[in-house]
């Protein structure tokens, strides 16, 4: 199998193609694309990922926001070769098991998605804030820290009221389902003779 430095030929013979190869959404993936596509260019044209939709082309929108490891990045501006042998996750990779992320389902519940042409940049920026919190030992849901997650995501149909109640759902869930996770796996020996 070839590697990102190593050149396939591109059947027209018009330029290289090269072969990168990542995790998405879990799961390993190998494509060749020209050297000089985005990320966002090898989701969609190359690997049919199309939910991270392709907006301003220049880092305004956020409509293109995937998580490179972990981390909200705009596909976009992001070179494809950059995230060889790393892992991507896409909108399409948030629902397990053919059912919908808590975050799909609240946007969709409250009446978050309006166009629906932002919600899956959205809904990677809010993951990862989600992911954030998670690890946080006392967290804290403030609608301040969600607006500040999303600042790179612009929607043009709504206030983001409904955005941010969607999201604020979630985390409220999320640290509850945590809460109750630590007090079930507490020691049922504890305090015990």
């Amino acid at each position: 199998m070839a590697n990102s430095q190593e050149a396939a030929a591109d059947p027209t013979g018009a330029r290289q193609l090269w072969m990168l190869q990542l995790q998405l959404n879990g799961e390993p993936q190998t494509v060749a694309v020209p050297a000089h596509w985005t990320l966002l260019e090898a989701l969609r044209y190359g690997l049919g990922m199309t939910g991270s939709k392709q907006g301003c082309d220049k880092g305004d929108c956020g409509a293109c926001t995937v998580l490179l490891d972990g981390q909200p990045v705009l596909s976009c501006l992001t070179l494809a070769a950059s995230v060889q042998g790393r892992a991507v996750e896409t909108v399409e990779g948030l629902g397990v098991g053919g059912e919908p992320h808590p975050l799909q389902q609240a946007f969709a519940e409250l009446g978050a998605a309006q166009c629906g042409f932002c919600t899956p940049g959205m809904m990677m920026s809010a993951s990862a804030y989600l992911d954030q919190l998670s690890l946080q030992d006392q967290p804290q849901v403030q609608r301040a820290d969600i607006a500040a997650a999303l600042g790179g995501n612009l929607c043009r149909c709504t206030g983001y009221t409904k955005i941010l109640d969607a999201i604020e759902q979630v985390a409220q869930q999320t640290i509850a389902r945590s809460k109750q996770f630590a007090e079930d796996s507490e020691d049922p020996w504890q305090g015990e003779p």
